[in-house]
C-alpha cells in the first residue's frame, strides 16, 4: 500500500510541474485533463503526508526511549508513543479507504425520477414530498436544479417529475436514494384518522456526455406531439411536444417542459442517454454478483429502503437498520445523517471484500 501511496504522490508532484508548464496552459484540453487528475489525487496525497509526517514523529520518540529518561519524562515519552500510534491507525484506514476504486459517476450531475406508486393521490402527494426534501437538500449544498419534466396532480403532489441536479459530487451522495420509498401518515383527504401506507419510487441516473453512450440516429424514433396539461387537455397548439424511443431497449422519453420542441428533444435526449447508460451498467452489475452484493442501494429499484413514519416523527432505512427521530428536519432536507451512514457501510463492505 505504502509503495502505491508514494507512486501517487510522485504522480501529483509531477502534474503540479505541468500545470505550470506553459504549453499545457495553452493547451485547454491538456490543462484541464491534467486538473482534474490533480484534484482527484490531493486527498489521498494530503492523507499520505501526514501518514510520513507522524511515521517520523513516531519514530523519534521511540529512540527517545533509549535514552537516559526521568521518569516524568518517561511518561511524557510513553504518553506521546500512544497518541501518535492511535494516529498512524486512523490515517492507515483513511488511506484504505482511499485508495478504493472509485466510483467512475461520482463526481457527475444527477438525473433524479421521483413517481408516485401505489396509493394513489397519497402516492402523489409524497413524491412532491420528496421532490422538495431533495431540492432543499441540493440548495443547502450550493447545487443547481432544472425541473426538466413534471406531471403534478394539482394539489402539491406529481405522478412523476424528472430534473437535473448539477454540483460537485452529486451522484455520489444521492446514489444510495435509488428505490422504493414508503410513507406511513394519516392523508389530509382521510377524516377518519387512520394511518395510510403509500409508495413512491426514486431512481438517481448519473448525467452522461455523448461519447460515453454510443447511441445511433437510426434508433430512435422521434414522436411530436401538443403538450397536455392535467387531466390531458391540451395547453398549447403547436407540436413542442416530444417523445423519443430506443427502439433497440424500449426506452421511452417525453418531454413536453419547454414550449421549443428543439429544447425538449435536447432535453429528452440527456435522459434517454442516461437511461440507456444506466440499463448497460444495471446488466453489467447483473454480472457480477459479488460487485452486487458489494453495493448499497444501487441495485434494484423495486426494493423498499426507507419508511417515513410521520405520526412517530421516525424515519428508518432498512439497508442498514438506521433508525432516526427527525423525520421533520429529514423532509427539510438535512439527510447528512443517512448520506453519511450509508457511504461508510459501502465502504466497509468493499474493505471487507478486499481482505478476503
Amino acid at each position: 500500500m505504502l509503495e502505491r501511496l508514494q507512486s501517487l504522490e510522485d504522480r501529483y508532484n509531477k502534474l503540479n510541474e505541468l500545470l505550470s508548464d506553459p504549453d499545457v496552459i495553452s493547451d485547454t484540453n491538456k490543462l484541464r485533463e491534467y486538473s482534474k487528475e490533480q484534484s482527484g489525487l490531493e486527498d489521498v496525497v494530503q492523507v499520505y503526508r501526514e501518514y510520513k509526517e507522524v511515521n517520523t514523529q513516531l519514530k523519534d520518540a521511540k529512540e527517545m526511549l533509549e535514552d537516559s529518561l526521568d521518569d516524568e519524562m518517561l511518561e511524557m515519552v510513553k504518553a506521546e508513543i500512544a497518541e501518535l500510534q492511535a494516529s498512524e491507525e486512523d490515517l492507515e484506514e483513511r488511506m484504505r479507504i482511499l485508495l478504493l476504486p472509485k466510483d467512475p459517476n461520482d463526481d457527475k450531475d444527477v438525473f433524479m425520477e421521483i413517481r408516485g406508486a401505489a396509493g394513489g393521490d397519497e402516492a402523489a402527494l409524497f413524491a412532491g414530498d420528496l421532490y422538495r426534501m431533495y431540492s432543499r437538500y441540493a440548495e443547502a449544498l450550493g447545487w443547481k436544479i432544472d425541473v426538466m419534466e413534471a406531471s403534478s396532480t394539482g394539489v402539491g403532489g406529481y405522478k412523476e417529475i424528472i430534473f437535473l441536479i448539477k454540483g460537485s459530487g452529486a451522484y455520489s451522495k444521492l446514489k444510495y436514494e435509488n428505490g422504493a420509498h414508503r410513507v406511513q401518515r394519516v392523508p389530509e383527504t382521510e377524516s377518519g384518522g387512520r394511518i395510510h401506507t403509500s409508495t413512491a419510487t426514486v431512481a438517481v441516473l448519473p448525467e452522461v456526455e455523448e461519447v460515453e453512450v454510443d447511441i445511433h440516429e437510426k434508433d430512435i424514433r422521434v414522436d411530436t406531439f401538443a403538450s397536455s396539461g392535467p387531466g390531458g387537455q391540451s395547453v398549447n397548439t403547436t407540436m413542442s411536444a416530444v417523445r423519443l424511443t430506443h427502439e433497440p431497449t424500449g426506452i421511452v422519453v417525453s418531454i413536453q417542459d419547454e414550449k421549443s420542441q428543439i429544447k425538449n428533444k435536447e432535453k429528452a435526449m440527456k435522459i434517454l442517454r442516461a437511461r440507456i447508460y444506466d440499463k448497460v451498467q444495471q446488466e453489467a452489475q447483473a454480472e457480477y454478483d459479488e460487485n452486487r452484493k458489494s453495493a448499497v442501494g444501487t441495485g434494484d429499484r423495486s426494493e423498499r429502503i426507507r419508511t417515513y413514519n410521520f405520526p412517530q416523527n421516525r424515519v428508518t432505512d432498512h439497508r442498514i437498520g438506521l433508525t432516526i427521530q427527525k423525520l421533520d428536519q429529514i423532509m427539510q432536507g438535512k439527510l447528512d445523517e443517512f448520506v453519511d451512514a450509508l457511504l461508510m457501510e459501502d465502504q466497509t463492505k468493499k474493505l471487507e471484500q478486499i481482505g478476503e
